[in-house]
């Protein structure tokens, strides 16, 4: 789908690699520049799974001939992606002005926590924190508890990566159509704010309220995981009315008194209880049995490795392993187009002579 667009990242952690890489998976031509660390560094791997289907080339930012081969490449490219603290490629020579300038079809892809700009634009922080004075992990608890921490894919993913990649692709279009290259500042904080769009829609019919617990996906029984006998969890959702009367007949409790007021709060708690005492009953694969082919929106909760075992998810070839890595494969889908599954992990530094080769540089 990006075939012919060329991008150039420059190694960063968790939203900016992972942007890269769904562009990547959607076929453009993503060259990481991975920065110059001892082999022996902690943490630093030969190759990690958030390249897959990049080229890679080392380069020391700190170093005025690698500098000149970092604006050769941005010479050539439709975007750029980075994940630094504000005013970090100012000070390498490499910010905005400087590359747009030379380059001024470029669209200049910035991914950070806090913004480009504001009081804490400088300060550290990771996906807790950003989501926290966000307003999104607000009700990311049961009631009386505090929020817990949600996997990374609400900020990081949701509100930064993601956030980016509409940006970029956006600018790409701009561009397209006759326009210059821009900055897209994408900060998880302004990305998670605005995914809370939809839960604040509900304010307007009352179905959300700031005190927790008091909302229809914070509060009620039918709108929480259980544990099952055994180990493992169900996630339960039946909203509508109709998708709870088949939850309540899957349990055989369609004629209870109680059950049978769903909107009733005062009940919520202590139907909550007894749901997971009904829960507690049976395993995992019972349940599933029981729910698996209706409408009562029950699902188990899987591992990712789990998951791949699944009927549904494995019928849509969901999850693979290449390389040793469990991945997942592009999404969404297009019609006419089928993306290579296998896309290779480059090595740090793998592609360096083909892309200097390319370049016309000797070194």
């Amino acid at each position: 789908m990006l075939e012919g667009m060329r991008i150039i990242e420059f190694e960063g952690l968790g939203p900016a690699p992972f942007a890269s890489m769904l562009l990547a998976d959607l076929g453009a031509e993503v060259i990481t520049i991975h920065r110059a660390i001892p082999a022996d560094t902690p943490g630093n791997a030969s190759h990690n799974l958030l390249d897959r289907g990049k080229r890679s080339i080392v380069l020391n930012l700190k170093s005025s001939e690698d500098v000149k081969i970092v604006k050769s490449l941005l010479s050539t490219a439709d975007g750029l992606i980075e994940g630094m603290r504000p005013g970090v490629m100012e000070r390498l020579g490499l910010g905005p002005e400087t590359v747009l300038q030379d380059n001024p079809h470029l669209v200049y892809g910035r991914m950070t926590g806090w913004g480009q700009e504001g009081p804490l634009a400088k300060d550290a922080g990771h996906d807790l924190n950003y989501i926290g004075r966000a307003g999104a992990l607000w009700y990311a608890s049961n009631p009386g508890a505090p929020p817990f921490t949600p996997p990374t894919l609400v900020g990081d993913i949701g509100g930064g990566a993601l956030y980016l990649v509409v940006g970029i692709l956006s600018a790409f279009l701009g561009v397209k159509n006759g326009g210059k290259g821009c900055v897209v500042d994408a900060a998880i904080v302004d990305g998670a704010a605005h995914m809370m769009s939809l839960l604040l829609s509900l304010r307007s019919s009352g179905g959300l309220k700031t005190e927790r617990g008091q909302s229809t996906l914070d509060g009620p029984h039918w709108s929480r995981c259980y544990a099952a006998k055994g180990g493992g969890y169900m996630s339960v959702q039946c909203i509508e009315p109709k998708f709870y009367t088949t939850f309540l007949k899957c349990l055989g409790l369609e004629e209870d008194a109680q059950f049978l007021l769903q909107f009733e709060k005062s009940l919520w708690s202590e139907l909550s209880a007894r749901l997971a005492g009904v829960f507690a009953t049976k395993s995992v694969a019972e349940w599933d049995e029981i729910f698996t082919g209706t409408d009562a929106c029950v699902a188990p909760v899987l591992s990712p490795d789990a998951s791949g075992e699944d009927p549904h998810i494995a019928a849509r070839g969901i999850w693979f392993k290449s390389q040793g890595h469990l991945q997942a494969r592009l999404a969404p889908r297009f019609s006419g187009w089928n993306p290579k599954l296998s896309a290779a992990i480059p090595f740090k530094d793998g592609d360096r002579e083909s892309i200097l080769s390319e370049l016309k540089i000797e070194r």
